[in-house]
């Protein structure tokens, strides 16, 4: 019976291997969740093997997707039926999997927050209650709220704060600033904790951003993962953590400022599109941030 499924979800589509899936990310594009490198290293970490699936015209490949069964592989609702829920953090990730721009490959795994650039490479799409908040250029953003962020860090670095690229760090002092301001701010532990350092040490490479500090201790920090594809680059902001005896200086807003600056500079050096996403949009402060974009699921 489950074979017969099987069959039938992945009609038209074969198996390939994860250099294929590889190749095909690198030529058509896709997002952070669905990088070849996310995907190998989270679904190792989480030992649940990735099956990697090719769609075909004319004897040429024109869609691949990773999957775990009937989802696509790091479906959330797959580790937590193995009894592995919160193992890894994406946040709510934006989904762009690889494909040509009007491939039309028949999808029929299980996906949310599908963005709009799946539409024409895929077919089976249906539009999605929930949207994503991806982040507005700088010069969108008011003349006021811009003069208002420049000058919370003009306080702070007059009070003693500095600026320091994740770039200084190791991955285990990264996880331990991350998890300790996280557990500060909202008084839980991060989605993830137990095996952060093991997460960041398998995803170093595609970290980006700063950390604040005030009087040597970091006040503020995010977890940010960056990916360029050929015709855009992908960056997934997926949680923060601040000192909230420090909220007087704005941490947050002020890195989440110099965060986004930096990207969007790194785009137009680079002359591509940015997608940064917030994930869902469900928070006020991302209003200020982004603009909401439509997503699909399947």
């Amino acid at each position: 019976m489950f074979n017969r499924i099987q069959a039938f979800r992945e009609r038209g589509w074969q198996a390939i291997d994860a250099a294929t899936y590889a190749d095909a990310w690198q030529r058509f594009g896709g997002s952070v969740a669905t990088h070849p490198l996310v995907v190998e290293q989270l679904a190792e970490l989480a030992q649940i093997p990735v099956r990697y699936l090719g769609w075909e015209q004319g004897g040429t490949l024109q869609a691949a997707i990773p999957t775990w069964g009937r989802y696509l592989a790091l479906s959330k609702d797959v580790l937590k039926r193995q009894g592995k829920k919160a193992l890894f953090d994406l946040g709510n990730a934006e989904i762009i999997l690889p494909a040509a721009a009007r491939a039309e490959a028949p999808l029929r795994h299980a996906a949310r927050y599908l963005s709009e650039l799946n539409q024409g490479r895929f077919q089976g799409l249906r539009p999605q209650t929930e949207q994503l908040a991806m982040a507005r250029a700088h010069e969108d953003l008011s003349k006021k709220f811009r003069y208002n962020q420049r000058r919370e860090l003009r306080l702070l670095e007059e009070a003693g704060g500095q600026v320091r690229p994740l770039s200084d760090f190791s991955a285990q002092e990264i996880a331990s600033m991350y998890c300790d301001l996280f557990q500060r701010r909202w008084g839980f532990p991060a989605t993830g904790a137990a095996r952060m350092t093991e997460v960041l040490e398998r995803l170093r490479e595609l970290l980006i951003g700063s950390v604040l500090f005030l009087e040597s201790a970091p006040i503020a920090i995010q977890l940010v993962y960056r990916v360029e594809a050929p015709e855009w680059i992908s960056v997934e902001y997926v949680n923060g953590g601040v000192d909230p005896e420090t909220k007087a200086f704005s941490p947050g807003s002020v890195l989440s400022f110099l965060n986004t600056q930096a990207a969007w500079e790194d785009a137009r050096e680079r002359n591509k599109p940015l997608r940064f996403s917030f994930g869902r949009a469900d928070r006020e402060y991302k209003d200020r941030w982004c603009n909401p974009v439509p997503v699909w699921q399947v």
